[in-house]
């Protein structure tokens, strides 16, 4: 009888894969196997340049405002400065150039603005009543009175009357930036009390 053999099964071994070969095609193989996200940076605004604007850049002419003086005086001190200064360039106005009238008006209208100004919040009010007054004390060594005390001071009246624009003037400069400040300084307190509503809306009730 025959005998009908039986063969053991041989497992089969998995093909090994060779390695890519360093550079060429296998590296471009393997690479191109996994997605690349490549992120790309916005451009940049017209007018900003490569870098922007940056923040803690400051305008020349602001920096040149924070420079300039910025006292606070009272209503007492402001009318003293107004008075004391047209009172000295007035004179200088009549030493140098024989008390022009131009020069003393553009000179009043300069002094009205930096007291008005100047001068605290707290005596805004002020300003358009101080300015007159150092206008009148101003105008004595221009006026050219003479003849005693009483000349002069028909002089001096006779030199407000004839200056009465430039007083006006003056006296409106001091009176507008006045009422700027006063608005500003409204406007800064609501925004203050807004706050502070918000602020204790936001709080948890106990």
């Amino acid at each position: 009888m025959e005998q009908h053999r039986t063969r053991t099964p041989q497992r089969r071994q998995p093909s090994q894969v060779s390695p890519p070969p360093p550079g060429g095609l296998g590296e471009g193989t393997a690479a191109s196997a996994y997605p690349v996200t490549v992120a790309v940076a916005p451009a940049p605004a017209p007018g900003q340049g490569a870098a922007g604007p940056r923040p803690g850049s400051v305008a020349p002419v602001v920096l040149a405002l924070r420079r300039f003086p910025n006292p606070r005086l009272t209503g007492i001190g402001a009318g003293l400065f107004a008075a004391l200064t047209m009172f000295l360039l007035a004179c200088l106005d009549q030493l140098l150039l024989g008390g022009s009238e131009a020069v003393y008006g553009v000179l009043f209208l300069l002094v009205s603005a930096l007291t008005a100004y100047w001068v605290r919040p707290a005596d805004l009010v002020t300003a358009p009543i101080i300015v007159p007054i150092a206008f009148a004390v101003g105008v004595i060594p221009v006026a050219g009175g003479t003849g005693g005390f009483g000349g002069q001071a028909m002089a001096v009246v006779t030199a407000l009357a004839v200056h009465a624009g430039w007083l006006y003037g003056g006296t409106l400069v001091a009176g507008l930036i006045a009422s700027v400040r006063k608005i500003r300084q409204m406007r800064e307190r609501q925004r203050h009390l807004v706050r502070a509503d918000r602020a204790a809306a936001r709080r948890p009730r106990p």
